[in-house]
């Protein structure tokens, strides 16, 4: 454990335990008054003094500077590895557990190592889906990135923000910040890495995405071009083996290997994750393509192609196998191959057989009523019956928006104001607001489907 408190108080408090006075700590290199400014913490040793004290008083430099020794300083190394190997190839909430502990051992007076705890503690809260707690942890953390720029660099904190936002159904908090990182990664010149990927996945999710050659479509579009979608293969069971020698070897106390293993971990799995999430960003800017057009269709296709085969190599992802096929469907549809639509959206119901109800089974059942629509077949209320049975009747709680469901709600009156059902169309409108949020009196009131858009 570190000692707390600060260099000062571990000179005064080792010096006392051996019983030395200031004068005979400063010895013929240092004043005693010297010793004494630093004591009260009004100096700080330079790394020569800092040595010579750590001499005289029998302790490592690297524990009088720090308040932690060598060994448990490479300790708290391995145990924020494994944290990070918990976050992305674990379970979330151990992961925010161990970046807690971290932050607690580490102290104030490992700046760095604890804003790098407190960081991963954000991702795990937001992975979780705890979104209200992650923002807290985000913002205090880009509080910190403004007073102490040494520590944490405010690019990627304002980008998790934003991402966190739009999810909590903040959109213009989202977009506000959405705008300013966008300003910053344009001035860099910045198009690959994970901050331009975060960004551009962030970008598409937001508002600012849904009008054609808008600034947000433009730079995810861009992101694409120069990193491409990769058909990275699931290293998984890789990560897990070098995950699994790296405990063993600290088990056995070796822990500059289980550093290195952790890191080889870490690296394996890095080119699987910048694949994923490419292909959501992939995926989405194809959906959003089909849906306000502006762009090319063959394009869409591409992006939403090699995104399925993506997500076809992690079959822990059945959602996003899935909304690959109905945004494939949706593409085809645009395109005019009503057969081909069909098919896919087929293939969608397919993958998530075994799956409980969800926006993506509602949305391919609705692709399948706008290709009976195309046809001119007679079945397309008992379709859009099946598209509301998947979504279900029963009211939303106050967790929060859901706008991937409003937005199928909206899309499923959409269609039963093009067959002539309006009291089905009215209800489904009134169910889009609730799920976006908007709850309250409705009794009476006419709904314009532009408003849960």
């Amino acid at each position: 454990m570190p000692s707390q408190g600060t260099i000062g108080d571990r000179v005064r408090g080792l010096r006392l335990s051996r019983r030395m006075s200031q004068a005979q700590l400063a010895g013929p290199d240092l004043s005693d008054s010297y010793v004494s400014l630093i004591e009260s913490g009004k100096r700080t040793p330079t790394p020569v003094v800092a040595r010579l004290l750590a001499e005289r008083l029998g302790c490592t430099t690297e524990f009088l500077l720090h308040g932690i020794e060598p060994r448990q300083r490479i300790d708290t190394e391995l145990g924020l590895r494994h944290a990070e190997l918990e976050l992305y190839h674990g379970d979330p909430a151990v992961a925010a557990e161990r970046f807690g502990e971290i932050v607690k051992v580490a102290g104030e007076e490992n700046a760095m190592l604890a804003a790098h705890a407190r960081l991963g503690r954000a991702r795990s809260l937001e992975s979780q889906g705890r979104i209200g707690p992650a923002v807290e942890a985000f913002e205090r953390l880009r509080r910190e990135a403004a007073a102490h720029p040494e520590r944490l660099a405010d690019l990627p904190l304002t980008v998790a923000l934003s991402r966190c936002y739009q999810r909590a159904g903040d959109t213009l908090r989202a977009y506000d910040l959405a705008v300013h990182a966008l300003a910053q990664v344009n001035r860099l010149g910045l198009a690959q890495g994970e901050i331009a990927v975060d960004l551009a996945a962030s970008l598409v999710e937001s508002e600012a995405a849904r009008k054609p050659n808008s600034q947000a479509m433009s730079y995810a579009r861009h992101v694409l071009s120069v990193n491409g979608v990769p058909t990275e293969l699931n290293r998984t069971a890789e990560v897990q083996a070098l995950w699994q020698a790296s405990i063993t070897a600290a088990e056995g106390e070796d822990s500059a290997l289980a550093v290195h293993l952790a890191d080889d971990a870490i690296a394996t799995g890095r080119p699987a994750r910048m694949a994923f999430r490419l292909a959501l960003i992939a995926m989405d800017w194809a959906r959003l393509t089909a849906s306000i057009g502006g762009e090319s269709l063959d394009e869409a296709h591409e992006f939403a192609t090699v995104a399925s085969k993506v997500f076809t190599a992690f079959p822990e992802h059945v959602h996003e196998h899935a909304k690959s096929h109905v945004v494939l469907a949706y593409v085809r549809l645009r395109s005019g191959d009503a057969e081909g639509a069909a098919n896919l959206a087929g293939s969608a119901l397919d993958v998530l057989r075994d799956q409980p109800g969800t926006a993506f089974g509602a949305t391919a059942h609705l692709v399948l009523a706008e290709v009976a629509l195309t046809r001119g077949d007679t079945n397309v209320a008992a379709i859009l019956q099946s598209a509301r049975e998947v979504l279900g009747d029963q009211p939303y709680d106050l967790s929060g928006p859901d706008r991937e469901v409003a937005r199928v709600w909206r899309e499923l009156g959409d269609l039963y104001g093009r067959i002539g059902a309006g009291d089905e169309q009215m209800s489904a409108y009134r169910r889009a607001l609730e799920a976006a949020g908007v709850r309250g009196a409705m009794v009476g009131v006419t709904v314009d489907s532009a408003l849960v858009r």
